[in-house]
């Protein structure tokens, strides 16, 4: 046995695969959020978020996008603004996400920002982000940069979420879509699919995992210790 002193042995049992077995109740579709950061009206991160949702769809998926129209801005209203209940909703109802924006000025636009704003990393008991997969993309309107998808990934790990090795990243954008707001067909379309493909395969493996893989020592040791304290209070 490996000695660890400072370790609360009772709160800290071994992984096994075992543990790892899919909980029951999980034979409906993935289900996958999708935002996107502009609100134009031909919006390229909206067409590359659409064209990403029909992917998802092939696979078999539930997808449903969200419309930052009219989303005040975060701490502008109270928490019962419908846009705000409608988007912390489908955060809770999504197993899976995937967050597109715009590069402007070298980062995430402002509608990007404040949707993800607005999703609590605690709402009461539930905790509206952790543990989902994520996919990043992003679009450029000149030659191709990671930027957003680097501070897309920054915000994921910060809201706990599982964020896929794969990104998109589509440069000059107003190439790769028609005049309907379809994708053309090009390396940058087959990478979309790559991304789509690994998002929906992760979020098979983690959904119905998500509580145990997300399940933290540090917590469990607090949480047992203010259980100790308040069964001592009680005397």
């Amino acid at each position: 046995m490996i000695e660890l002193p400072n370790v609360d042995g009772a709160q800290l049992p071994l992984p096994t695969p075992a543990l790892l077995a899919e909980a029951p109740g999980f034979d409906h579709p993935p289900r996958i959020l999708l935002l996107y950061g502009s609100l134009r009206e031909r919006s390229f991160s909206r067409f590359l978020t659409e064209e990403a949702a029909r992917i998802l769809e092939h696979f078999g998926a539930e997808v449903k996008i969200f419309d930052p129209m009219d989303l005040p801005m975060a701490g502008s209203v109270t928490e019962d603004h419908p846009k705000v209940v409608e988007l912390r909703a489908l955060s809770l109802w999504s197993e899976g996400q995937v967050w597109c924006s715009p590069e402007r000025h070298g980062a995430i636009t402002a509608v990007m920002k404040n949707q993800i704003d607005w999703i609590p990393l605690e709402q009461g008991a539930l905790r509206p982000s952790q543990g989902r997969t994520l996919a990043v993309m992003q679009v450029c309107g000149g030659s191709q940069s990671f930027n957003v998808v680097n501070t897309l990934r920054l915000l994921g790990r910060w809201m706990r979420m599982f964020t896929i090795p794969n990104q998109s990243s589509v440069p000059m954008a107003y190439k790769e879509f028609d005049e309907q707001g379809r994708m053309r067909p090009s390396g940058y379309y087959d990478r979309v699919v790559d991304v789509m493909e690994e998002l929906f395969k992760m979020t098979l493996l983690m959904r119905g995992r998500s509580d145990y893989l997300t399940d933290r020592y540090s917590e469990r040791k607090a949480t047992h210790a203010k259980a100790i304290d308040a069964a001592i209070a009680r005397i």
